[in-house]
């Protein structure tokens, strides 16, 4: 049974409580009481006893909370108590529920943006996430970007999705695992509640047709590997440090970002080796390079006006190339029509087409990891001098003219 801490209330006047300044309770009756500090600081309290427990309950400080409303505070604790709720417990479970509210008005475009945060130290480059805010700027926020993120369902993915399923197949299926993993995200940090719906198996596959089933998959445009030799040499009448950059890329047969990131720390002149960084490598894992005598002159032509850390210089100070600059060779030469990630085919059509060396090698080559565990678990080398044959193959090959690829004998390397 409640006890209300004294027979008579409003004990207290609004001059009394501005002037009383002696340390201690100070009572108004009704179980309230002007708590006085040792310091002069004044604040409000309602004690109560509940079933034989005797506890007492802050009502906020008095610069704050007026008498007036001191004395509502206690009235709305004592009819909590004629129902045997407990005043206090009442109040958190109410400032819970607040909480909660508030988390699960968090909206979409707030969660996109946090997950992203989140994992951007994650993601290998810089490219992968601005793709990631750009698509979920221009095609999802739009949409449900404003909506509270447990409002998302999938009438509002599949509006966000059909436009642009059948026109724009790749980035709408790119746009539906990053929606779904937003979603995931809210789920996991309590925003929402519920089946994911922009989740695909059991879901989606029965409203959407398959993207690679609406169209044929669009590789990267490569040089057919005849071809090649001309093009190099057209190459080198181009100036700049971002046609040295893109005839290394070709040599090597390595990614963009390997290659306009590379520093000359990297490199091994003695032995004639590259070895690339794990965080520059879609692997995650070094990647040696074995490098003919072509890449070494275009190193040592660098060399000789080397002024940055960075091997292919950019334009600002202590900065590496951009990564569009070698597409602008290709372009500056008429050639819109390839990729820089192209050649990366040409190279393993030539060594597919007209080598003997094992697909492994090639493979390694292009630092493609192994997609079986059980040989992956078992393959613990490099293949490293096996490469290192394949790579200087592959520079003759470079080098030859269109003349004499037409007469090209295929190269008889030993397999091991």
């Amino acid at each position: 049974m409640a006890n209300n801490g004294g027979r008579t209330i409003n004990r207290l006047s609004a001059l009394r409580v501005t002037r009383v300044d002696m340390p201690g309770y100070h009572h108004d009756g009704g179980g309230l009481y002007l708590q006085v500090s040792p310091v002069g600081a004044k604040s409000w309290i309602f004690r109560f006893k509940l079933h034989g427990r005797a506890r007492e309950m802050g009502l906020g400080s008095l610069n704050t909370i007026a008498l007036a409303d001191a004395r509502q505070k206690a009235t709305e604790c004592r009819k909590l108590l004629l129902d045997g709720v407990d005043p206090i417990e009442a109040r958190n479970a109410a400032r819970a529920r607040d909480r909660l509210e508030a988390a699960q008005s968090m909206t979409f475009s707030a969660c996109a943006t946090a997950y992203i945060a989140a994992h951007r130290a994650s993601w290998k480059n810089v490219k992968h996430s601005s793709q990631w805010e750009s698509t979920i700027e221009t095609y999802a926020n739009p949409v449900i970007g404003p909506l509270s993120v447990k409002q998302v369902d999938t009438s509002l993915v599949m509006r966000i999705l059909e436009p642009i399923w059948q026109s724009k197949p790749e980035t709408a299926s790119r746009l539906r695992g990053r929606i779904e993993s937003i979603l995931d995200w809210a789920t996991a940090r309590s925003y929402r509640a519920g089946e994911n719906p922009a989740r695909w198996r059991g879901h989606l596959d029965s409203l959407l047709p398959a993207s690679s089933k609406i169209r044929r998959v669009q590789h990267h445009p490569a040089l057919p590997y005849e071809q090649l030799g001309l093009f190099l040499q057209q190459l080198r009448a181009q100036p700049g440090v971002a046609a040295k950059a893109l005839e290394f890329l070709i040599l090597t047969a390595a990614r963009t970002g390997e290659v306009i990131g590379a520093r000359w720390g990297e490199f091994d002149f003695d032995k004639n080796v590259w070895t690339c960084p794990p965080d520059r490598m879609k692997s995650s894992r070094p990647h040696r390079v074995p490098l003919c005598p072509a890449t070494m002159k275009i190193l040592k032509d660098l060399s000789d006006t080397r002024t940055s850390d960075y091997v292919f210089q950019g334009g600002k100070a202590d900065k590496p190339l951009s990564n569009m600059a070698m597409l602008a060779v290709l372009k500056r030469m008429g050639r819109t029509d390839l990729t820089c990630h192209g050649f990366r085919s040409t190279f393993r059509d030539w060594a597919a087409e007209q080598t003997n060396f094992a697909r492994e090698v090639a493979e390694a080559a292009l630092a493609h990891t192994v997609g079986d565990k059980v040989e992956a678990a078992y393959r613990r080398g490099d293949l490293f001098e096996k490469r290192r044959s394949l790579m200087t193959a592959w520079a003759k090959h470079c080098a030859r003219t269109v003349s004499q690829n037409n007469n090209v004998v295929p190269i008889k390397a030993a397999v091991a």
